[in-house]
């Protein structure tokens, strides 16, 4: 089982170079790999360009990126230039965000979305590893200066369409907050979509808080909040015994009261959180069900940084 890091801002009261402080912890524990989350606070490119510098060895990936936002060439383009600057690998990751964020933030129409993630990751399988000399993008009279950025391209996937785009054009197929039994299902997906060929390595992000506090609990809760109306999410979260909180969310119900509906143990259901041995047990229950790769996502309330989580689950 890999083990990367994710440095990602919250929409929350966090600081907001809470980022660059879980990645500066993550690269002197020996984590290999972080990645750049983009959101309403933070460029995903100029994250993970800041991390370079701040840090020594991590190799970086930037996103998910929300397709919807940004063109191939942009994403590509990115990549190489924080690749340049910072003298690592920098992959990328590409997801279809939400209507909240590409509508709500961006103004930008989020439209077929698993057609435009589908066209951009066919188009970043080449463009991310176009050579200096060859035209910055098929047909055109500008050449590409910059060297390739040497990292993965990894794509969100969930549904049926994004799962298919993953197998067709990826390196690596992402989750976020999923439970070992949702786990073991996907991953029987992408190898039915795969048709016998090689899947991608499957990786989660997963909301990580060893031996937590309230105020990482309540953190924890907070980032599930969202997934309560979100078909399939809802199913696995009214079958694992929360079925008020799910019937509060489809009604409408606001953030603050959700949180207050859901009791400790959904946290648990969706990611790392409990003592020390309870998150290896829950780390080996997900390599059970198939998962490659968990990507942490550290809670930082009342642990500043995700410095006791991250140097409790180093790398050995």
């Amino acid at each position: 089982m890999d083990i990367s890091v994710v440095a990602v801002a919250r929409e929350d009261d966090s600081p907001v170079e809470e980022p660059l402080r879980v990645a500066m912890a993550a690269d002197r524990l020996g984590y290999r790999e972080v990645w750049a989350g983009e959101g309403p606070t933070w460029d995903a490119f100029v994250l993970a360009t800041a991390i370079g510098r701040a840090t020594e060895r991590v190799a970086l990936t930037a996103g998910p990126v929300a397709v919807s936002v940004r063109d191939p060439f942009t994403i590509a383009r990115g990549a190489a230039s924080c690749a340049a600057v910072t003298g690592r690998p920098v992959g990328v990751a590409l997801g279809t965000s939400s209507k909240r964020v590409v509508e709500g933030v961006h103004g930008r129409p989020r439209v077929r979305p698993a057609a435009v993630l589908e066209e951009s990751a066919a188009a970043l399988r080449e463009l991310l590893h176009g050579a200096p000399g060859q035209p910055v993008v098929p047909g055109s009279v500008f050449r590409r200066r910059q060297q390739p950025p040497g990292g993965p391209l990894t794509v969100a996937a969930f549904g049926d369409r994004a799962i298919a785009t993953a197998v067709a054009h990826a390196d690596r197929m992402l989750l976020d907050i999923v439970s070992p039994e949702q786990v073991r299902a996907l991953r029987a997906r992408m190898i039915g979509a795969a048709g016998g060929r090689t899947p991608p390595r499957l990786a989660a992000w997963l909301p990580v808080a060893v031996e937590p506090g309230p105020e990482a609990l309540a953190q924890v809760l907070r980032s599930v909040v969202g997934y309560l109306t979100v078909p399939g999410y809802s199913d696995m979260f009214a079958a694992a015994g929360f079925a008020d909180a799910v019937e509060l969310a489809a009604a409408g119900a606001a953030p603050d009261t959700l949180l207050r509906a859901l009791p400790p143990e959904a946290a648990a259901s969706v990611g790392l959180v409990g003592d020390l041995d309870a998150v290896r047990a829950r780390i080996d229950a997900y390599a059970e069900a198939g998962l490659d790769e968990i990507a942490l996502v550290p809670a930082t309330a009342g642990d500043p940084g995700g410095e006791r989580t991250l140097t409790a689950l180093r790398p050995g």
